[in-house]
């Protein structure tokens, strides 16, 4: 990973975006690289999450269902995947598959975890984040009671 432009392609990803790049240098030293060849899974609809991923290149095919249908999104580098399973226990509601050889950045949930631990700043920038959107996500429902 070249550090110092990975760093800001980090940041263009919206968890990220108000971490300092100090922190997310920490952050993607903690992490662990992935090699994927095309077709390779990356995770199945229903495992367990254990953290989140970053697709630094290539792309992934994520499907809803395992039936032969065309993928419901592919998704292209500088793509988190998981954010919320990067703190909080749950299953995968997709299958990620690769589609062409790709390279993933995989972040575990106890090792973010550690890292907001130790990076009060950081803490403080993602749980404002969620307060922002938690503030939206009430601001449709009053529109679009159902």
């Amino acid at each position: 990973m070249a550090v110092n432009s990975d760093i800001e392609n980090l940041k263009s990803i919206p968890l990220f975006t108000a971490f300092e790049p100090a922190a997310l240098q920490l952050l993607v030293f903690g992490a662990e690289t992935r090699l994927l060849r095309a077709g390779d899974v990356l995770f199945r609809r229903g495992e367990a999450t254990n953290g989140g991923f970053i697709i630094l290149a290539g792309s992934m095919a994520l499907e809803t269902h395992d039936d032969g249908r065309p993928a419901d999104k592919i998704v292209q580098a500088w793509t988190l995947l998981g954010e919320l399973s990067l703190i909080l226990q749950g299953t995968h509601q997709v299958t990620a598959i690769a589609r062409q050889p790709t390279t993933v950045l995989k972040i575990s949930r106890e090792m973010f975890l550690k890292f907001l631990e130790q990076n009060p700043p950081a803490a403080a920038q993602l749980c404002e984040l969620f307060r922002s959107r938690l503030a939206e996500f009430r601001e449709h429902l009053k529109f679009h009671p159902e």
